[in-house]
């Protein structure tokens, strides 16, 4: 009967030694599984915050989009002399910014032809 009893307690052993694996094993994946968690978690903040800001831009454009069609809005309540007024406003600081930039141009012009002067020799 000893040697039943060697048979068992060499099993019993290394079944212990199979559950001490086992469980140093689950501790370790349990502790991996809570940093992945962590990190999901962090990462998923960040991706809120960038998707906030995404949208805080995207409200911002649009707030302004309808303050100019809100403008536009009032424009039309006011009546058609207001908006001709507004485009004639528009259409004289086009035509002003027009000018200015072909104001220099015309002053390149005259600097250049100030260069010549007349004393060029035609040979025949």
């Amino acid at each position: 009967m000893s040697n039943r009893a060697d048979d068992l307690e060499s099993q019993v052993a290394d079944l212990q030694a199979t559950v001490d694996g086992l469980t140093e094993e689950l501790v370790e994946t349990k502790e991996r599984v809570r940093q992945l968690e962590q990190t999901t978690k962090e990462l998923e903040a960040e991706a809120e915050a960038a998707k906030n800001q995404s949208q805080q831009r995207v409200t911002a454009t649009q707030s302004q989009g309808e303050s100019r069609s809100t403008a536009q809005e009032q424009a039309d309540a006011r009546g058609t002399d207001e908006r001709r007024d507004a485009e004639f406003v528009a259409n004289r600081d086009t035509t002003e910014e027009a000018a200015q930039e072909a104001e220099p141009a015309a002053t390149e012009t005259e600097e250049d032809s100030d260069d010549d002067d007349g004393d060029d020799i035609i040979v025949a």
